[in-house]
């Protein structure tokens, strides 16, 4: 009796087979999947990497924006290498330049590595600003049909929801350009700082240069009319 009963329970498919992603009706609560996003700046050091491990299910949307505010130290180079690998370790997308987005779907549950490397400058930083998340775009829609398994809906209710979602997507997506907008904005603004620092600095060193060389021309001038008195005039 208990060898059939072992029999019976190693033969079940929910002890060999599980997918990578939870089902909501594990764990009593479900499963948690928000839109979360992250908007900061990080300072890359010069021949340095900085590394960040996100967090996604599969079936979502990893989105990725970032723009390269400024440069420090001696470097002279804007471009950033930019790669996003799965929980596998494969590279899911890559870039080297100053400005990026990347877009991909995640197919696998786990954290997901962004890593920025600053190879292209070996004595000075860079700043970079980072916009990254994951959106599960349909994923309220499925949800909801599990919890309402077997009621009928009011034909109008489901349309002003289906709206209010496809109305959410549409501001979230108007909110990254204007997140995208932003970055250049503050990049303008950064250079715009540096341009006129640049020209206060070099106005007055050649207003310097100017000074002292109208004051060494007056000197050669007065050498020239000098005359010596204890020398007897013609």
């Amino acid at each position: 009796m208990l060898v059939c009963a072992l029999l019976v329970v190693l033969s079940s498919p929910c002890v060999w087979a599980r997918k990578s992603e939870p089902a909501f009706a594990e764990g009593g609560a479900g499963l948690f999947r928000g839109a979360d996003r992250y908007d900061f700046a990080v300072e890359v050091l010069g021949a340095g990497m900085e590394c960040f491990w996100h967090f996604a299910h599969q079936s979502g949307s990893f989105y990725l924006t970032y723009l390269v505010r400024w440069v420090t130290g001696m470097a002279n180079n804007h471009r950033l290498l930019v790669t996003v690998s799965s929980p596998q370790g494969v590279v899911m997308a890559s870039m080297n330049d100053a400005v990026g987005q990347m877009n991909f779907q995640t197919e696998v549950t786990g954290f997901y590595k962004i890593c920025l490397g600053n190879h292209n400058n070996q004595f000075g930083g860079i700043r970079v600003f980072l916009n990254f998340g994951v959106v599960y775009e349909g994923f309220e829609e499925s949800q909801r049909g599990m919890e309402e398994g077997g009621r009928v809906l009011n034909t109008t209710l489901t349309n002003i929801e289906e709206s209010v979602q496809k109305l959410q997507n549409q501001i979230f997506h108007m909110w990254r350009h204007y997140n995208f907008a932003r970055m250049r904005k503050g990049k303008d603004h950064y250079l715009l700082q540096s341009n006129l620092s640049y020209v206060n600095w070099w106005s007055a060193t050649q207003s310097l240069v100017i000074l002292l060389s109208g004051y060494l021309q007056l000197l050669v001038l007065k050498r020239l009319f000098r005359t010596d008195s204890s020398r007897p005039r013609c």
